[in-house]
């Protein structure tokens, strides 16, 4: 089965090889019709602490890295 990869915005740097990434994903309500926004946050990997906040960047499911760490940042977008 191929991995998810999402998009998002990092949002926190302060934990060590851990990036918070906030995901938005926009939908139309199904009887209102109207677009709706909801974001979602992500612990990610980051090896070298490289990416800083406000960074977007491209997150990929992997193994579990920690009790919370289920992806780890791919590339920056």
């Amino acid at each position: 089965m191929p991995k998810r990869i999402l998009q998002g915005t990092v949002t926190s740097e302060q934990n060590a090889q851990t990036v918070t990434v906030s995901v938005e994903r926009r939908f139309t309500h199904p009887v209102l019709k109207k677009t709706i926004r909801k974001s979602k946050k992500y612990r990610a990997h980051d090896e070298n602490n490289q990416y800083k906040v406000g960074d977007v960047v491209r997150i990929q499911e992997c193994a579990p890295k920690s009790k919370t760490k289920r992806w780890e940042v791919v590339a920056q977008a």
